[in-house]
């Protein structure tokens, strides 16, 4: 983003004016505090959709003493109202950069300029159609330390909002939602299909009181829950608050939002002890654009916390990635329940003799 700086600051040398700024998708925190120690801003407007990337801004900035530069909003006009200059890191996904897009281009200030910056070997000519949609003016800039910087200038009129998109499946009595970041979009995901099939071939062998869909993404899992135990009560999970929004729309439509919890939250942080019947599990297997199983890793040691004593983990995982040998080392023993070329949906279950509390592997 280094060419982006002397466009922030005004002719006379001074910083942006307090409220001006708007940053999107600051991944820890170094364009925002950036701006705040180099640049002098103040009142900067940052949005993340994880909810890890705001804690790891909000640490930094304490440790910096800058906390008090900026504030943490959602994708809305309390965002971008009256911004003049917004900084963000390019998405991977188109669907993402469409909405923030149209975000910009509807709540901005007419003259506002937009650096939008990524690592090259992550950029796509398709980006440049997407913003070219809202913004009459759209061009690259060099290539410096195999990054690169889109600069936009000039929104156009804008139609209908882009999102929520609605997505229908044959296999399901209800409709999905999605916003641009949430994960897998408004459809039914391979993997979360088939551990559905075994809910309906192989259910818990006894029915769940309290079920946590943990990593909700667009609510499939857990409305589908909601739907096959009337009375039960279920929690929904994501740090990702396209994520959660969508959750939230998906249970409105099927017309089970007053038996969903939902938390924007990292992994189980917001689930007591030993509370829980029946985990339901597709957790992702990459980090940013890097195969990665540590998340995984940790979402399934998190549900040993949770789940009371005679409690299941049902997860499915791309089965390369062999996760079998830690999910029973963590949880208990474990069933295969399915299996294709791609996914394996694993049926773990906790000992009736360890109680919350009893030591487990961590």
């Amino acid at each position: 983003m280094r060419t982006a700086a002397p466009q922030l600051l005004s002719d006379a040398g001074e910083p942006p004016a307090p409220g001006s700024l708007a940053i999107i998708g600051d991944r820890h925190g170094a364009l925002t505090l950036g701006a705040a120690a180099v640049l002098g801003a103040r009142g900067i407007r940052t949005h993340q959709d994880p909810l890890l990337g705001e804690r790891a801004l909000a640490r930094n900035a304490d440790r910096l003493g800058l906390s008090e530069t900026y504030s943490s909003h959602p994708l809305d006009a309390s965002l971008l109202s009256g911004a003049r200059t917004v900084i963000m890191q390019l998405p991977r996904g188109l669907e993402a950069l469409d909405e923030i897009a149209w975000a910009i281009a509807q709540r901005a200030h007419p003259d506002v300029r937009v650096f939008a910056g990524g690592r090259v070997k992550h950029m796509m000519l398709a980006q440049n159609e997407v913003l070219r949609r809202y913004f009459g003016e759209v061009k690259a800039g060099l290539g410096w330390r195999k990054a690169r910087v889109l600069e936009t200038a000039v929104p156009r009129p804008v139609a209908e909002p882009p999102f929520p998109k609605w997505g229908v499946d044959r296999e399901l009595p209800f409709k999905l939602a999605a916003f641009g970041a949430t994960f897998g979009g408004p459809k039914l995901d391979h993997g979360s299909r088939l551990l559905l099939s075994t809910l309906r071939s192989q259910p818990p062998a006894r029915e769940p009181k309290r079920v946590l869909d943990l990593g909700c993404g667009n609510g499939v899992l857990a409305v589908s829950a909601a739907l096959t135990w009337p009375d039960a009560e279920i929690v929904a999970s994501d740090q990702s608050e396209a994520a959660v929004r969508a959750t939230a729309l998906t249970a409105e439509a099927a017309g089970v939002s007053e038996r969903l919890v939902i938390h924007r939250a990292d992994g189980t942080e917001a689930v007591p002890d030993a509370s829980i019947d029946l985990v339901l599990l597709n957790p992702p297997f990459h980090t940013g654009a890097t195969v990665h199983a540590g998340v995984a890793h940790r979402l399934i040691r998190d549900c040993a916390r949770v789940l009371r004593p005679g409690g299941e983990l049902r997860i499915v995982y791309n089965s390369h990635l062999a996760h079998r040998p830690l999910v029973e080392a963590a949880i208990g023993p474990v069933r295969q329940l399915a299996r294709d070329k791609t996914f394996t949906v694993l049926a773990a279950t906790t000992p009736l003799a360890n109680l919350s509390g009893a030591p487990r592997l961590e």
